[in-house]
């Protein structure tokens, strides 16, 4: 293969089984790329080349014995620095953690390793997955591969940072309220964020119980694809998985989408667009359309109210689990992270039990209304251009909740409801930075938003651009 950082983590893992390349040709090809991103975006932690080489060669070894390659065989990834891996310290892009080595591995890196795939680092991210711009003020903010003066999104920010780079074939990231799919649209790659349940979040670190998930953000679709069906499944360790089959995501890419109706909300999601950002996505909505999708236009309930119950769980749920290094160590967060919980801390049982009585009568109303009448929802990720890392640089000042808010606004609501949703990248702003488009689907649908999402990428090609060297 020529050009090694050039595929996907699909192709590379096709090519390593077929003994066209191997994984240690993979990583030596990697890891010269990966120092070189992270001197311009910072956006590792630690890259752990010794031990990357010897697990490469290994794989291949094993390979030239006979033994079965998995379905990721030895292609290199680097996670966000949240999944634990036993003996090694995960800082959670905190000072607090920073030093602390891991009592376990996380099933999701498990899964991952019993798959073939090798990883070589870890990933930068906001402070505790707590702010979804990719500023952090103990490791350096994380900066975009296409303009290194604008965010990449947060929390997983090194993910879609050093994916979009290619620096990186696939990285697992976080959603509790954006954080796949926010890095997924500022940096121009594909991201899931699974139905809640899932994917076990055994060995990952926490932040609100009641809204996190763990999944994938990748080069293609295809590759998301592949990922989740490595980590998703039940897992004794973690009481909150679901029992549900897990469904063959990548023979399900092959099925057609001719048919499936796709949803246009009527209200929220296209208030105050930009400009450039809606002819992005109806562009997008053309190419669905000219694949034989039904595009038509569906009323949705009020999601504002669902924004605020959002939040006010992830508040809540967040401050009572940093409640005693918030009395024991409050200047070791930064300045945002600490007001954000001092709020969340503010938050009254009341409200916080009245947001959780929500959630179930929330979601029957979603599925009457909504998914009664569409296959999934096609909606932006965020509705402005992408600003800078120094517009939005707002620290824990006044500006700082009307900026959180506006950004995860069209992400919150789908995580108080435990719906899957995709992004998936769809051209470039007027200012040159990415855009993706989001599709919302059903509890436990994310085989039909992977198979249309993989659809579009068939017919598009914004997924092979590549951001100036």
């Amino acid at each position: 293969m020529s050009d090694l950082l050039a595929s996907s983590a699909a192709e590379l893992a096709r090519a390593i089984r077929a003994r066209k390349t191997s994984a240690a040709e993979a990583m030596q090809a990697v890891l010269p790329a990966a120092r070189k991103a992270h001197e311009k975006l910072n956006c590792f932690v630690r890259i752990d080349e010794e031990g990357a080489l010897a697990a490469a060669r290994a794989a291949d070894a094993a390979i030239a014995r006979g033994r079965a390659a998995g379905p990721l065989a030895g292609v290199p990834m680097a996670h966000k620095d949240m999944y634990y891996r036993e003996g090694e310290a995960s800082s959670c892009g905190s000072k607090i953690t920073r030093d602390r080595p891991a009592p376990a591995t996380a099933t999701a890196l498990k899964r991952l390793d019993a798959a073939g795939a090798v990883q070589f680092g870890v990933l930068n991210m906001t402070e505790f997955a707590y702010g979804p711009t990719g500023h952090n003020y103990h490791w350096g903010h994380c900066r975009n591969a296409w303009n290194p003066d604008y965010i990449t999104g947060g929390s997983s920010s090194g993910a879609g940072s050093s994916v979009a780079a290619r620096a990186n074939f696939a990285a697992l990231g976080s959603d509790t309220g954006g954080s796949i799919r926010l890095p997924a649209h500022f940096c121009g790659v594909a991201g899931i964020k699974p139905t809640y349940g899932r994917v076990s979040r055994a060995g990952a670190m926490p932040l609100s119980f009641s809204m996190d998930t763990v999944g994938p953000l990748a080069r293609t679709v295809e590759d998301c694809a592949l990922m989740l069906q490595a980590i998703a499944g039940q897992d004794p360790a973690d009481a909150t998985s679901s029992a549900l089959p897990v469904p063959d995501y990548v023979a399900g890419l092959a099925r057609p989408v001719k048919g499936l109706r796709i949803g246009i909300p009527a209200s929220y999601f296209l208030d105050a667009l930009d400009p450039g950002i809606r002819k992005l996505l109806e562009a997008s909505l053309d190419v669905l359309r000219s694949l034989g999708c039904e595009i038509l236009e569906v009323a949705i309930p009020d999601m504002d109210a669902w924004n605020r119950a959002g939040t006010a769980i992830i508040a809540a749920e967040a401050a009572a689990l940093h409640s005693n290094w918030l009395r024991e160590r409050p200047q070791d967060y930064s300045d945002q992270v600490r007001a954000r919980l001092e709020i969340g801390a503010g938050v009254t049982a009341t409200q916080y039990l009245n947001a959780l009585r929500l959630r179930d009568a929330a979601l029957k109303a979603w599925l009457a209304e909504v998914m009664s009448k569409v296959d999934a929802v096609h909606a932006p990720v965020v509705a402005f251009a992408t600003p800078t890392i120094a517009e939005t640089d707002v620290g824990g000042g006044a500006k700082m909740t009307e900026l959180l808010a506006l950004v995860t606004r069209l992400m919150r609501p789908v995580n108080f409801l435990g719906l899957p949703s995709l992004a998936v990248p769809c051209g470039f702003q007027p200012h040159g930075l990415p855009c993706g488009f989001q599709l919302i689907g059903r509890p436990f649908d994310e085989g039909l938003l992977l198979r249309l999402g993989h659809a579009y990428q068939r017919a598009t090609d914004w997924h092979t651009r590549r951001p100036p060297a």
